[in-house]
């Protein structure tokens, strides 16, 4: 008899849980990695458990929140079909399909779990497939951050102003990072990537910045000091992600997990400051929110650049 296939029994497991009532309606499903390290499968195998179970109707794809549970009550067949779900016809398969679900993948599950097996999984397509477009996940992870850096549009007509400008050039970035958060992860900030999309975003903060009688040099220093900063802040949010997927607990979880070993450091009396501060925002109530450390170090930023500018003005070339 043969022998079952090994995504096909975790898919069996996981659905028994979900019509049990575990996860509920609208609950978290695990991620594919903590499928994965539960079951001791490779990545592309968890997901194309999930997978499964998405085509079943049992769980949807939230943005940046991975699986979560169909609030669908329809019943559900309690035993998966012994054979797998029919492919995708090869001739249906694109490039543009590939990326998109390559996208979708990242999006909801970090970068980690991306793989060309895990793609041809949700395309549910042969996995050899994606090949025949793509040449590998190096290839395939250029053109999905492409076409993310393409998702927004500048206006034809952009703000006079050069603040106004780079104002805008900066909280676009953020929200292309905010929507997939795997685009913080790419690569560091001195090895910039040399795709037609990305360029559009330098284009237009290097316009923000010509006129002002800065040196191209200094062009280039503000421009990265800029994107720094966006993709700085930003690069916590997939790693908030893996860390949630990894421990199972919340920020706020892990922070009072956390209580008796900051207490003992600053119970030692050695940093009166530190021990200060956390004594009031335990009493105020604290919250440290990226989007307003992201506000925070952009007026910053500008601020300390407009006192340049207005320093510089008539007495030369701004270093």
């Amino acid at each position: 008899m043969p022998t079952e296939p090994r995504y096909l029994a975790i898919a069996a497991e996981l659905r028994r849980r979900i019509v049990q009532g575990e996860p509920a309606p609208g609950a978290k499903v695990p991620s594919t990695r903590r499928v994965a390290a539960e079951w001791g499968v490779a990545a592309a195998t968890a997901a194309k458990a999930l997978a499964t179970l998405r085509q079943e109707g049992l769980i949807r794809a939230e943005p940046r929140s991975g699986y979560v549970v169909e609030g669908s009550s329809r019943p559900v067949a309690t035993k998966p079909a012994r054979r797998s779900a029919p492919h995708g016809r090869p001739e249906d398969l694109t490039r543009g399909r590939i990326v998109q679900a390559a996208i979708e993948i990242a999006d909801n599950e970090g970068l980690a779990v991306l793989s060309m097996r895990g793609v041809a999984a949700r395309l549910g397509v042969a996995p050899m497939s994606p090949y025949r477009h793509v040449d590998g996940k190096n290839q395939l992870v250029m053109l999905m951050a492409d076409a993310a850096f393409g998702e927004c549009v500048y206006p034809a007509r952009p703000p006079a102003d050069w603040r106004a400008r780079l104002e805008l050039f900066a909280r676009t970035l953020w929200s292309l990072y905010r929507r997939h958060p795997w685009l913080a992860q790419l690569t560091p900030i001195t090895r910039p990537l040399p795709l037609p999309n990305l360029a559009v975003h330098a284009e237009f903060a290097l316009a923000a910045l010509d006129g002002l009688n800065l040196g191209a040099a200094a062009m280039c220093d503000l421009h990265v000091l800029l994107v720094s900063h966006v993709q700085g802040i930003a690069v916590h949010l997939e790693r908030e992600q893996q860390a949630l997927g990894a421990s199972g607990l919340s920020e706020d979880e892990w922070m009072d997990s956390q209580a008796p070993s900051l207490e003992a450091i600053t119970g030692t009396g050695r940093y009166p400051t530190f021990a200060r501060m956390l004594t009031t925002l335990s009493a105020e109530g604290y919250d440290l929110i990226l989007d307003d450390l992201f506000e925070l170090g952009l007026r910053s930023l500008l601020d300390g650049l407009a006192i340049r500018i207005c320093e510089s003005a008539g007495s030369g070339e701004l270093g």
